[in-house]
């Protein structure tokens, strides 16, 4: 990716509301330009989707939970593509509040949940319904709780602190 295309998917993750001719300025090009590099990069999947980021709070939202899971060992890759289909189809019937679920390394967990919940009960009823997945080891569950009610925050998560990583990264 260029140096240009980088920034400018930077400032989109800043505010992608704004024209092309304000994308043009902030980025150093002219308009035209700026209007090509976003169908290019729209094209090629580095652009996926533009979107907000609320207040979850004021949504009616008090907790984000991270949840970790442990995948049973053993699993056949049959299991494996069962466990696939079930977890594709409970996320898109909206029977889990998990915004992202993904496989990964590390504390000696092979998978993360983020979830929002209104309430303590909510996330009750979300790790009650994990239980339907056989695949999952349930001793090995674990969960990190964020209170968005804290009036105390350090950083919460921004587009705008990503758009300044994003800049850092080079290929």
């Amino acid at each position: 990716m260029k140096r240009t295309e980088r920034k400018l998917v930077s400032e989109l993750m800043r505010n992608s509301r704004r024209s092309d001719r304000e994308l043009a300025k902030a980025v150093g090009v002219s308009q035209p330009t700026i209007s090509r590099m976003i169908k290019k990069l729209e094209n090629e999947g580095y652009i996926k989707e533009y979107t907000i980021v609320p207040d979850f709070r004021k949504l009616g939202y008090h907790l984000i939970a991270l949840i970790f899971v442990k995948l049973k060992q053993g699993l056949s890759s049959d299991e494996i593509e069962e466990a696939r289909r079930m977890a594709r189809e409970s996320l898109k019937a909206g029977s889990l509040e998990v915004v992202m679920l993904e496989r990964g390394i590390g504390l000696g967990y092979d998978g993360v949940f983020i979830s929002l919940h209104k309430d303590y009960a909510s996330y009750l009823e979300l790790k009650k319904s994990c239980r339907q997945f056989s695949f999952l080891e349930l001793s090995k569950f674990e969960t990190f709780l964020v209170n968005l009610d804290d009036k105390v925050r350090y950083r919460p998560l921004t587009f705008s602190t990503l758009a300044k990583h994003a800049l850092s990264m080079e290929e």
